[in-house]
């Protein structure tokens, strides 16, 4: 699942990975290029892979494979066994998550991490909506454990995706108090409530700002006016 960089590091444990087993096909969680810009070697090592992702058209033609579209609820081959596709968007529109249903366990991509927060990026196909939405949905899932694209496997999932939740309900009402105070841009929110953060990481605190002030507009919590949001009457009683 997934295609890497396409770095000589990656296929070399990609190889020591698959061992005496033959990589056929190649499912890919979302377009992000940590994920996906890999396609390229592995196709150049063996033309005959075949790749799959759910479609993103504005970001999937970058790469000249012949994708294979896939489907929430599709099911893939896994050596023998079978995997079905959990649609999770949010993190990205295209964004799966592949499920056994008999070990209850979850290959979740990019849908958390066992450390840190996901970056849920506005300017780049994010959604806060949908991001809420994928969590609560893997949640009713129950899985026993999760392995994420990067760090550690996650061995307790609910745990985890109710930490998650709370996270964002918490920045919610973080956001909303600010904007109690009057109205302001997102580089103000980001100024405020990221203090301090390092310079390399502002944009995408800020861009994860956005997404929450999105989701509070679709709401009617927040409206924005030009580069300034506002707190609305509904958003003053939630």
């Amino acid at each position: 699942m997934d295609a890497g960089t396409g770095q000589d590091r990656h296929l070399a444990a990609l190889d020591e990975a698959l061992a005496a087993a033959r990589l056929t096909h190649v499912v890919v969680t979302h377009n992000h290029s940590d994920h996906a810009s890999g396609v390229i070697a592995l196709a150049r090592r063996d033309p005959a892979l075949t790749f799959s992702k759910l479609p993103w058209p504005e970001r999937d033609l970058r790469y000249s494979v012949g994708w294979s579209p896939v489907s929430d609820g599709a099911v893939v081959e896994a050596g023998d066994t079978m995997l079905e596709v959990v649609h999770t968007p949010g993190h990205a529109p295209d964004h799966i998550c592949l499920w056994h249903a008999g070990s209850r366990t979850l290959f979740s991509g990019d849908l958390a991490l066992l450390h840190t927060t996901v970056v849920v990026p506005a300017s780049a196909g994010g959604d806060m909506t949908a991001y809420v939405a994928s969590l609560e949905r893997v949640l009713a899932l129950e899985p026993a454990r999760m392995l994420p694209a990067h760090g550690p496997v996650i061995e307790s999932p609910g745990k985890l995706l109710r930490a998650y939740l709370r996270h964002r309900r918490a920045r919610e009402v973080e956001i909303l108090g600010r904007l109690a105070d009057g109205p302001a841009t997102v580089a103000y929110f980001a100024s405020s409530i990221y203090e301090g953060l390092p310079e390399a990481l502002v944009a995408s605190a800020t861009d994860g700002l956005l997404a929450h002030l999105i989701k509070l507009e679709r709401e009617g919590r927040a409206a924005r006016d030009g580069d300034m949001w506002s707190l609305t009457a509904a958003g003053r009683t939630i």
